[in-house]
């Protein structure tokens, strides 16, 4: 099993470095143990040379048997305690920092449509930690922040929130928008792996191909670091335009959140569960409920 884990991963990203550390791993190890399971199969999965790794036809045949056995694997868990668990069980429900207050109000609304069947309780995360726990069965459902591309689970949009970016505010005193050929003097905050989204990749993606090339990396810190290089005017960051959005609580002096007038960034907030918790497993109803309680994406 740890072998088709690894096999699928490198699968996915096709790069044993990007691969060892969402394994959490050396990419050293992970090269052996793809070669150990090439050599039991008796098949080459990869064609590696120093600018590309690929997939061989036994790997692209591979990938989705993998998958399957590895979703059957995860799944133990909540069949068993589907079959063996009697009066009303507990189930987790994933939350992503900065969760808009009216998908607080529709948490609050599913907790309480579903208390008949299940004890819904809360469960903070990064999306990446949510995505995984759903995946894995110890969440029940998560909202999580686009891209999620997990084949196993389904996804329901539920809110789009329109971004701006953080900027220091006395180099931009009386403006209501700017452009942002006007970031070009600043840097970009490339936050920690620990708290970014994957959106926040494909943003620093976009800077670069849009000529903003100043990058200070972060390793050990969090939103309030953030906000103090950007109150230091040396850089900018991108966040929730609308003020009611808790990741407001991060602001400080000389911050301020302006729309862009040629670039125009949303993050994007699903619901996600198993499609086979969902479709006749444990998770039917409260699914179902799910479903009706978040019938409506807004866009805020």
């Amino acid at each position: 099993m740890l072998h088709l884990r690894y096999f699928v991963a490198v699968a996915e990203e096709l790069n044993f470095s990007a691969a060892a550390r969402g394994l959490h791993m050396a990419t050293s190890p992970l090269s052996q143990r793809i070669r150990d399971l090439e050599r039991e199969l008796d098949q080459r999965l990869f064609e590696r040379d120093t600018h590309s790794v690929t997939l061989t036809p036994a790997g692209e045949t591979l990938l989705p048997l993998a998958r399957d056995v590895l979703e059957q694997f995860n799944s133990i868990p909540w069949r068993l305690r589907e079959a063996t668990r009697s009066g009303r069980a507990t189930m987790f429900m994933g939350i992503p920092a900065g969760l808009h207050p009216c998908l607080r109000e529709h948490v609050s609304e599913l907790t309480e449509r579903a208390a008949a069947w299940y004890e819904l309780l809360r469960w903070p995360g990064t999306t990446k930690a949510l995505v995984e726990g759903v995946h894995e069965g110890r969440l029940a459902l998560a909202l999580a922040r686009m891209p999620v591309s997990d084949p196993a689970l389904e996804i329901m949009h539920v809110l789009s929130e329109r971004m701006g970016a953080v900027v220091p505010a006395d180099q931009f005193t009386g403006r209501e928008s700017l452009s942002l050929t006007e970031l070009a003097d600043l840097s970009f905050i490339v936050a920690p792996h620990e708290i970014r989204s994957a959106y926040f990749d494909q943003l620093d993606g976009e800077m670069s191909a849009r000529g903003i090339r100043k990058r200070i990396k972060l390793t050990d810190s969090d939103f309030g670091g953030i906000a103090e290089l950007v109150s230091s005017g040396i850089a900018f960051y991108f966040s929730l335009l609308n003020p009611d959005n808790p990741m407001h609580g991060y602001a400080m002096e000389n911050t301020t959140v302006l729309p862009l007038t040629d670039f125009k960034p949303s993050l994007n907030t699903v619901l996600v569960w198993r499609k086979d918790r969902a479709d006749g497993g444990d998770l039917a109803r409260l699914v179902t409920a799910a479903r009706e309680v978040f019938a409506e994406t807004r866009h805020v």
